[in-house]
């Protein structure tokens, strides 16, 4: 039952993704669709998820008290992009496509398909701790991630990492987002009702507008064009079994909760973050390969992830 009700959600996103291809076939959706959802989830609907998520969900107390799990959870993910962009040198990955080839390998879908996965297999108790590892993966994406992405649409210019034209691009809204939730619950300011709701509607948003996003390209792109190089095989294997192997390894090292530790295995073996692939078309990356990505390994996780149901 456990993988059965995993499962669904993995489900929901792939229909989601076909129906954007299919309303796109139909003529509905077109390349101006696609850059319209792109902006309002990069500028609007991210930063109202990243705001709603964390003070829904954390207190001052419980973000302080989870800082350990966090540390790990952060040391892991930082390894797998480190080691991304140590393999996409050794393997030759293409000098305009090694931000997002890393961004791909080592960040997970860790909310829409990881809430229902780790729920069904912990129960609620682990939902906190799925929310903990959203931090990580979160703050880090927003960070050397981002940086990444964008790197590689400016490979024939001087981009350091700490100038100002670096840092305006780094400090994009969800990112301002994130740091205005966690600021506030620092703070121990309650924003009212309205302001909750109306962030969690927008916030909404997020998950449908991106799936039909990647449907708009892959249809765009045409399915037929699919090569399975071995970028896509890097890929699954830095998602399915080095993100895990990594994360088993560094918890290793931390006294923690026993479930946080599971969640923890759980959440690094998920499929490749939903909001890549739309990130990438605003920061003028192969968001052609996000996509394909994004639908690839959220498909292939029927497979993978009953199995390290089963283990943990």
């Amino acid at each position: 039952m456990a993988a059965l009700s995993a499962a669904q959600g993995i489900l929901t996103i792939l229909i989601m993704i076909i129906t954007g291809y299919i309303l796109t076939a139909k003529g509905w959706f077109d390349d101006k669709a696609a850059a319209l959802f792109s902006r309002i989830v990069v500028n609007v609907s991210l930063p109202a998820l990243m705001i709603s998520n964390l003070m829904s969900t954390f207190t001052r107390d419980k973000l302080l008290h989870y800082g350990l799990g966090s540390l790990a959870a952060f040391i892991s993910i930082f390894i797998a992009y480190i080691l991304a962009l140590a393999v996409s040198y050794i393997f030759k990955i293409g000098n305009h496509e090694r931000g997002l080839f890393a961004a791909l390998f080592a960040f997970s879908n860790t909310i829409f398909i990881g809430i229902p996965v780790n729920q069904s297999l912990f129960g609620d108790k682990a939902i906190p701790y799925v929310l903990l590892y959203y931090v990580a993966n979160t703050s880090l994406f927003w960070t050397i991630g981002i940086y990444g992405i964008i790197r590689d649409g400016n490979r024939d210019e001087k981009m350091p990492l700490f100038s100002p034209e670096t840092v305006k691009k780094i400090l994009s809204p969800a990112l301002m987002g994130f740091i205005t939730g966690v600021l506030l619950i620092l703070i121990g300011i309650k924003l009212p009702r309205f302001a909750m709701d109306t962030f969690k509607y927008i916030g909404d948003l997020t998950t449908p507008l991106s799936m039909l996003f990647t449907g708009i390209v892959i249809h765009n792109t045409g399915i037929e064009h699919i090569k399975f190089d071995k970028k896509i095989f890097l890929i699954f294997i830095g998602r399915f079994i080095v993100s895990p192997l990594l994360a088993f390894t560094a918890l290793h090292f931390f006294p923690l909760n026993p479930l946080m530790k599971k969640v923890f295995v759980i959440q690094s073996s998920l499929p490749v973050m939903t909001q890549i692939a739309i990130v990438s078309r605003a920061y003028n990356g192969d968001h052609r390969f996000a996509a394909m990505m994004v639908t690839l390994t959220t498909a292939l996780s029927l497979l993978v992830i009953p199995i390290y149901m089963s283990i943990m």
